[in-house]
């Protein structure tokens, strides 16, 4: 499981676009559960599963990985999903990963 920070100003929209990323992303009708949750199954993903963390400032994203798919699907599942993370998020896999180390650092 993994929280993604949210850029100022795609908080207010965060619980839509979460779901409208998935179908622009993937093209797919996530599946919604009670708690607010929605997941897919995409490629060589066997489940993506998203909410809305505590606060509504954060993206918590967990995933299951299907081992068994080929290279071409794994790319493409990666890219799909780091545009993905990029639409609902507004950071890009590098400013993701600056901001993470820098939550790692404050919790140190």
């Amino acid at each position: 499981m993994q929280e993604y920070q949210i850029k100022r100003g795609y908080t207010k929209q965060l619980a839509e676009s979460m779901i409208q990323g998935l179908r622009d992303q993937f093209g797919t009708e996530p599946r919604a559960a009670e708690d607010g949750h929605y997941s897919i199954s995409y490629g060589a993903l066997l489940r993506l599963e998203v909410w809305v963390g505590t606060g509504g400032k954060t993206l918590v994203v967990d995933t299951e990985a299907d081992k068994t798919v080929d290279d071409e699907t794994i790319i493409d599942t990666n890219r799909r999903f780091r545009n993905y993370l990029q639409q609902v998020t507004g950071y890009t896999a590098k400013e993701r990963a600056k901001k993470a180390q820098q939550a790692v650092k404050r919790k140190e």
